[in-house]
């Protein structure tokens, strides 16, 4: 019969979630796929890719844990092999799973920084150095829109319904953000950031960032450890935690907490409490 092109997530998912119908999981496949519609909803089963789906991977991995995130990605790859199974797709992502054991930290030391920045296209570097710059997460900066920049009091905001905490944030922008700003100004009336076309940003996670990736002899990283950078960057420079939970617009501190270890200087008064010498 030959591949049915044209199909969407939308529909695969469907037909897949009615199989499980009479089956224990039914209620949680439900509940999974609501909160992958945002993501995949509308979109073509060829579109998905990747680097869209280490993407929403990286987000639930935030939110939860490496864990739970691979529930969620393991519903992905169920209804992409069944697309391909009933020829709407001609192969299937590869989708990587995470370390259950522990909860994933990977950031840029500068000079792995710098050395990415000597070899992305022109095209990204202002996307990237903007996402390390504010820590926003991938979606909202290549959705940002110059009535959301306010560059004359340094700051941008992120709309409730754009962030995932179902709340506004307000983004100060430093000087790194604001020479970025000025870089693009005048290439889209209406979007801040566009791709080598001139047209909104599909998927910066591309070849091209991978290939980048590779010259700069960076491996394990994904577009979402962007922000784990900016955040990892701000503790060791001596941002509070409670401070890095606003900035980066967490709902809890709890979800700040892995990047903890990074600051110990906090602890330094207390570490002389067990000196063995006598005064």
């Amino acid at each position: 019969m030959g591949i049915q092109s044209g199909r969407t997530w939308d529909e695969a998912a469907l037909k897949w979630v009615k199989t499980t119908e009479k089956t224990v999981s039914y209620k949680k496949n439900l509940s999974m796929l609501r909160w992958l519609h945002p993501y995949l909803s509308g979109r073509s089963l060829d579109s998905i890719t990747q680097g869209l789906i280490e993407g929403i991977g990286s987000i639930k991995e935030e939110e939860t844990s490496g864990a739970t995130a691979n529930r969620f990605l393991a519903v992905i790859s169920v209804v992409l092999h069944q697309a391909h199974k009933w020829e709407w797709i001609i192969r299937v992502p590869n989708i990587e799973r995470y370390d259950e054991n522990k909860k994933r930290i990977r950031w840029l030391t500068k000079k792995e920084y710098h050395r990415l920045m000597m070899v992305l296209p022109d095209y990204l570097k202002p996307l990237v150095k903007f996402s390390v710059a504010t820590g926003l997460r991938q979606a909202n900066v290549k959705n940002l829109a110059w009535s959301q920049v306010d560059v004359s009091r340094a700051c941008a905001w992120i709309h409730a319904d754009q962030s995932k905490s179902n709340e506004t944030i307000s983004v100060p922008l430093n000087q790194d953000a604001l020479d970025v700003l000025e870089a693009v100004k005048g290439k889209h009336k209406t979007l801040v950031f566009v791709s080598k076309t001139g047209k909104w940003f599909g998927d910066p996670n591309n070849k091209d960032w991978r290939k980048a990736l590779e010259s700069a002899d960076i491996s394990d990283f994904r577009w979402h450890d962007l922000r784990h950078t900016w955040a990892s960057w701000h503790v060791q420079n001596g941002t509070p935690l409670y401070v890095l939970k606003e900035l980066g617009g967490w709902k809890t501190l709890a979800m700040v907490e892995k990047y903890a270890h990074l600051s110990p200087q906090h602890l330094a008064a207390y570490a002389s409490n067990v000196l063995t010498e006598v005064a």
